[in-house]
């Protein structure tokens, strides 16, 4: 079926094509501008649920394949296909985008954001719909030389929306930090591919998957912490996390929304395509760090997050936290610690991108995120208060929603592994309850505070419009999670033989 076997690589250059048809619009046509963006990212959103439908849960290889030679003489190719693990990371980017589209959808944008009267929604649209392709290619291409370009290209995107479409002074500061961050953690990841090129004589992924853990035991030691560099950086692990509080403060409500919603995965994407199957014995051997980093990065967050009095920061701390929850259950090396920790991701996905989006409905009714300013909103907001603590409650793992799925399977496999680090990542649910319900006790309870908020909106149509998504997935993930937990199975299964099988040959 041509369909089938073209439908991957169409829905990865769609994004790209829309953005050429933009540059042609002129700029003073913003309305067919945004319909033209809109349509564009909707349809690549209904091309990858196709993807998910002819998608087959028992195969044992990777599905929708496309392979194009790139540089024949150094044995690179771009080849690009996914299994369940990529799925989902697809679905969840070609999502986002719309709803990023959506966040500045007004009748006239540059009367509704000052920051467009210099820099249009037209380019706006653009940089998103770049980032996009970029994203899609990151989890679906199998050349490692290719994915480092592709991982390390999303920055450029999110440097320019940081700095251009950024919400305070200091925003040109965290783009710059949020680059160069990663960017050097990244050049470590780089440099060990070019050692497995030249001891291997090419990057094909399925073919270092049976040729890399041969490696002597130190030379995969070197390798996982050069791509550990990278990945920990993106996730962020404690103590490289200092660029993600600024980075989300200093960037647009869309920004954090595809910030929290996808790149804080690409590291835990990372560890799981690459780190664990390439470098098992590794991985085996640095389980104990990374346990230990993952613990560090939930409690002490946590209570970082009940100091803070800026909502995103307050946000921001927290995903750090989840992010913790997903590293202890990657390196559970079970089936049930690694499926929940997809399922911890594209459920942070959802319900951060959510609460980002909460907090941009207050931002744009009454322009700041100190927290001090407000109380009292459930008497002039009631449907933001109601929908706001759906969030908080999920955020909390409340069962019947989506974290309590991926955080309970987390624990039951670190329990199997290593029962004192799932009773100390325990820990982490009852804080994370602690600065949740703190959060939304003085934004919604109290006093109205009459002196600083003048204007009571409740939630418009567009805004529901924009929520209305993540409130169904939380709840379709919550109530019945084998939609998603079977794709899983398999890849994950093979995983784990994969990583037994090594370490027994060593």
């Amino acid at each position: 079926m041509i369909f089938k076997s073209i439908l991957l690589l169409v829905i990865t250059i769609l994004p790209i094509i829309g953005s050429l048809v933009l540059l042609a619009i002129p700029y003073q046509m913003r309305a067919l501008i945004k319909r033209v963006g809109f349509s564009v990212s909707v349809l690549t959103f209904v091309l990858s649920v196709i993807l998910w439908g002819l998608f087959d849960n028992v195969a044992d290889t990777f599905q929708f394949v496309n392979e194009i030679t790139w540089l024949q003489h150094f044995n690179i190719r771009y080849y690009i296909a996914l299994d369940g693990i990529s799925l989902f990371f697809i679905l969840l980017t070609t999502l986002l985008i719309p709803i990023c589209i959506l966040v500045v959808w007004y009748n006239d944008a540059e009367d509704a954001h000052p920051t467009f009267k210099v820099h249009t929604i037209k380019e706006y649209i653009i940089t998103f719909l770049v980032l996009e392709t970029l994203l899609i290619n990151v989890f679906s291409v199998l050349d490692l030389f290719l994915f480092y370009i592709f991982f390390e290209s999303v920055l450029i995107p999110m440097f320019i929306i940081i700095g251009i479409w950024g919400a305070r002074e200091r925003k040109i500061h965290a783009a710059y930090q949020f680059f160069l961050y990663t960017l050097v953690g990244s050049l470590f990841m780089l440099l060990a591919i070019i050692y497995i090129y030249n001891q291997v004589g090419t990057t094909d992924y399925l073919i270092l998957l049976h040729k890399c853990p041969l490696f002597d035991e130190t030379v995969q030691k070197v390798l996982w912490i050069a791509f550990f560099c990278s990945f920990a950086v993106k996730v962020p692990m404690v103590p490289f996390h200092i660029w993600l509080p600024e980075a989300h403060v200093e960037a647009p409500t869309a920004g954090s929304v595809i910030l929290a919603g996808i790149l804080l995965k690409l590291g835990t994407y990372g560890l799981l395509r690459f780190s664990l199957p390439l470098f098992p014995l590794a991985s085996i051997y640095f389980a104990p760090l990374v346990y230990a980093m993952s613990l560090i990065a939930i409690i002490y967050t946590s209570l970082t997050t009940l100091r803070q009095i800026d909502l995103k920061k307050i946000i921001a701390y927290s995903s750090i936290a989840h992010m913790g929850f997903v590293t202890i259950g990657l390196f559970s090396f079970n089936i049930h610690g690694v499926e929940g920790s997809i399922i911890v991701m594209l459920s942070h996905g959802f319900v951060s991108s959510a609460l980002f989006l909460c907090i941009g409905v207050l931002y744009d009714r009454h322009h700041t995120r100190i927290l001090t300013y407000y109380g009292g909103l459930v008497h002039t907001m009631p449907i933001f208060a109601t929908i706001f603590f759906f969030f908080t409650l999920a955020n909390i793992s409340l069962p019947g929603t989506s974290s309590f799925v991926g955080e309970f399977l987390v624990l039951i496999g670190t329990y199997l592994n290593n029962r004192v680090v799932a009773i100390l990542a325990s820990s982490g649910i009852v804080l994370g309850a602690a600065y949740s319900l703190w959060l939304y006790n003085r934004v919604m309870f109290g006093p109205l505070n009459t002196t600083y908020i003048s204007q009571f909106e409740d939630v418009s149509l567009k805004e529901f419009a924009m929520l209305a998504p993540f409130i169904f997935l939380v709840l379709l993930m919550g109530i019945y999670p084998t939609v998603f937990l079977e794709p899983l199975h398999q890849p994950v299964a093979q995983l784990i033989q994969h990583i037994a099988m090594f370490s027994e040959i060593a």
